[in-house]
């Protein structure tokens, strides 16, 4: 395996980090509250020894991220590597990142929208998987009901990701 690039950087949310192989983009550390636990789950989550820090090359989408939490109106639109992901959940990543900014879909409208409609909990599965998110726009995705639904930052930081696209 080539190596794998990464940058550890500050947000008015706190620091996130990103890493990238020669394929795209492949993991996002949401808001940390410092640097060592955002670069700690770097680490544990690609456990490789051959990370390689790299500002330069983040530098576009590092400033798209930071503008993004500050309340910016940012569309993501960087290669990704999806490799690893299974064919159902590449469908509903690729339907997940067509949810404009500020607007929201049920689990249900995307199990529909990738040809199994019955398959909402295994959307949210799906979803609970994803590498990328903020990039991959999880967030953005609710219950039927109207509830939050679940997340990987947890149901208080969905809302507050909801809140800042209004």
């Amino acid at each position: 395996m080539g190596k794998i690039l990464y940058s550890i950087f500050n947000t008015t949310s706190g620091w996130m980090g990103i890493a990238a192989n020669e394929y795209g983009l492949i993991f996002t550390v949401l808001p940390q509250i410092d640097k060592k636990k955002a670069l700690s789950l770097i680490k544990e989550k690609l456990h490789q020894n051959n990370l390689v820090r790299d500002e330069k090359y983040f530098k576009e989408i590092k400033t798209s991220l930071i503008d993004y939490f500050e309340g910016k109106r940012v569309v993501f639109d960087y290669p990704l590597d999806l490799r690893l992901a299974t064919e159902f959940e590449k469908k509903v990543w690729r339907v997940t990142q067509t949810i404009p900014y500020g607007q929201v879909r049920t689990y249900q409208f995307i199990a529909r929208e990738i040809g199994h409609p019955k398959a909402f909990r295994a959307v949210g599965q799906a979803l609970k998987k994803n590498p990328l998110p903020i990039i991959i726009p999880c967030h953005r995705v609710i219950q039927s009901n109207g509830k939050s639904g679940g997340f990987s930052g947890g149901i208080e930081f969905k809302e507050k990701l909801l809140m800042l696209e209004t």
